[in-house]
């Protein structure tokens, strides 16, 4: 995982979600994406599924047992995109 692909995701979260009042240094990749961190909910883990999918080609369902650890934080999302991505 290198550190252009936590940027890039940084800013697709920013622009993907239209997230007003928040820029990519004010996101620690190391804190929740939902609650109290960065506060987004289910709604948005389904607008970042679709992101995913078309800029990096990974397929995330509702069924995925392993959404709660994939979603956990931005750096577990780019380490799942690093070992799952099929568009580079």
């Amino acid at each position: 995982m290198t550190n252009s692909l936590i940027t890039e995701l940084k800013t697709l979260l920013i622009e993907g979600l239209l997230l007003e009042d928040i820029t990519p240094e004010t996101i620690d990749p190391d804190e929740p994406l939902f609650g109290e961190g960065l506060g987004l909910d289910s709604i948005d883990a389904l607008e970042i599924a679709v992101l995913l999918d078309r800029q990096y080609g990974v397929k995330i369902t509702s069924e995925d047992n392993r959404n709660q650890e994939i979603f956990a934080s931005l750096n577990s999302l780019a380490a799942f995109i690093s070992v799952n991505r099929t568009k580079y």
